[in-house]
């Protein structure tokens, strides 16, 4: 029936190469293979990809220099516990956070259906929800960073073992970190214009999608997932291992 319909109007149907050649041009052309991806979603798509080796080579590294040193590795239990009236609580801190974290998730998940709903003050109103957790986050991380740099851990060294331990985990979770703190500040920024109907006007600026759409806010909650979901992987690697 399309091509009915282009040759009664006199257009020209598409002639498509064959063998490996149509396969290129599908993918090199944006026709066939990402027609229905916008390229915001597309670019942030490439994006975490590209950052998915980033802290892939950084824990891969981790483990290799761990597996591989002849000095005795610090205690993650020990050196992340707190004490409370008294008692020693192990990773008490990081499960806190890792419960703050993923927490987030949910509300940016909500954020995003309220967005495609059109309800712009719970989606904005979830998106702050989700900046606040998020600032809690590294607040809670900067309290962390602090109290072990007062007990002497340096990327050089620390008193419980090998040298290397400052340097992973400061890299680490310093990478991490930043990740979160920029998201908070993208949602602090979108969560305005969402409650500013910039989306509904179509109104000029940075992050304004086409009117009435708001991927913007889908985006957004693509890359927040994918810290939290990097968090899960340094939660299990580098304080539970």
């Amino acid at each position: 029936m399309t091509d009915v319909a282009l040759a009664n109007t006199g257009a020209a149907v598409p002639i498509r190469p064959a063998g490996w050649r149509g396969i290129v041009a599908d993918w090199s052309s944006d026709q066939r293979a990402f027609k229905n991806v916008s390229w915001g979603k597309a670019m942030m798509w490439i994006f975490l990809l590209s950052d998915t080796f980033i802290f892939s080579c950084f824990l891969l590294s981790y483990m290799t220099v761990r597996m591989s040193t002849r000095v005795p590795w610090p205690n993650p239990s020990k050196v992340f516990a707190l004490t409370i009236g008294g008692t020693t609580i192990p990773l008490i801190l990081i499960a806190i956070m890792t419960f703050i974290l993923i927490s987030s998730s949910g509300t940016m998940a909500m954020a995003v259906n309220f967005g495609y709903r059109h309800d712009r003050i719970k989606s904005a109103a979830l998106m702050l929800v989700t900046a606040a957790l998020g600032a809690t986050f590294v607040g809670m991380q900067g309290f962390e960073w602090t109290k072990l740099i007062m007990e002497g851990v340096r990327p050089w060294g620390n008193p419980w073992g090998a040298a290397q331990f400052g340097s992973s985990f400061f890299m680490i979770t310093g990478f991490h970190g930043t990740h979160v703190t920029f998201g908070v500040i993208f949602l602090i920024i979108t969560s305005r214009k969402v409650l500013r109907g910039d989306f509904d006007r179509e109104a000029r600026g940075f992050f304004t999608s086409r009117k009435g759409r708001y991927e913007i806010v889908e985006i957004m909650g693509l890359y927040w997932h994918f810290v939290d979901l990097v968090w899960v992987f340094i939660f299990a690697l580098f304080y539970l291992w």
